[in-house]
């Protein structure tokens, strides 16, 4: 059984950072793409950055500058490094990951960490 995991979300105050991470389990798997996704209550589920297995990234504009997205294909890990965070930035945060296991690919969400930007 493949899952993905997150961890890293917490409350911090406008300005300061946090690193979130995503560990895949599951036997005999390969990363092919990974990404990261943010939901604000209310709003829908939206692209933060993405890395593909050729690791150019892609970043939405609220983003760029601010936040890093990484990967570890050894460790099986992605890492969202965000700085400079601000209030609006507050949203539960989702790994999401093309994962190849055998001849097959599926898509996998991870269950979502809470990120909480006080001004």
């Amino acid at each position: 059984q493949v899952q993905l995991v997150e961890s890293g979300g917490g409350s911090v105050q406008s300005g300061g950072s946090l690193r979130l991470s995503c560990t895949a389990s599951g036997s005999q798997i390969a990363i092919v793409d990974v990404a990261w996704y943010r939901q604000a209550p209310g709003e829908e589920r939206k692209l933060v950055a993405k890395i593909p297995f050729s690791g150019s990234t892609t970043y939405a504009d609220f983003a760029k500058g601010r936040f890093t997205i990484s990967r570890d294909n050894a460790k099986k890990t992605t890492n969202l490094q965000m700085n400079s965070l601000k209030p609006e930035d507050t949203a539960v945060y989702y790994c999401n990951a093309l994962i190849q296991r055998g001849i097959g690919v599926s898509d996998y969400w991870g269950q979502g960490t809470q990120v909480t930007v006080s001004s």
